[in-house]
């Protein structure tokens, strides 16, 4: 999966991404540090590259529609430290299918993944929504 990730994230993640079989670069390499929210998606759709974010701003679905960009996954952690942010993006992506995650809306927290797939048209234009659980590495079970 082609990725890229905002400057709102630890740029160390990108070669780890890459160890984990992904093509990542970071906002700051490409020269986007400071850039909008528009230039950066705009960036992002041009290159064909899942957005990674912090950034509450892309967290509007009716603004940011499944389908309309490669994808853009919010990260939503209660404490999103240095190594939170890490340890919870590794966890995504490598235990995932993420590639089938092109086009989608993805939310994570620490407990779960909620991903909003692109409309589909043969279903009376209503939008398909999963969620599952993942369990980041000491956190309770879930009822």
């Amino acid at each position: 999966m082609r990725i890229k990730l905002d400057e709102n994230l630890p740029s160390s993640l990108a070669a780890e991404l890459t160890k984990l079989g992904h093509d990542a670069d970071t906002v700051v390499q490409e020269g986007l540090g400071g850039a909008t929210d528009a230039e950066v998606l705009h960036a992002a759709i041009a290159n064909d590259r899942f957005l990674v974010t912090q950034d509450l701003d892309f967290s509007d679905v009716g603004k940011f529609q499944p389908g309309r960009h490669p994808g853009i996954l919010i990260i939503r952690l209660r404490e999103p430290g240095s190594q939170a942010l890490s340890d919870r993006i590794r966890l995504v992506f490598g235990g995932e299918n993420v590639e089938s995650w092109s086009g989608c809306f993805v939310v994570a927290t620490e407990k779960k993944v909620r991903v909003r797939r692109p409309t589909d048209q043969s279903r009376n234009a209503s939008s398909q929504v999963q969620l599952k659980i993942i369990r980041h590495p000491g956190t309770a079970q879930l009822p």
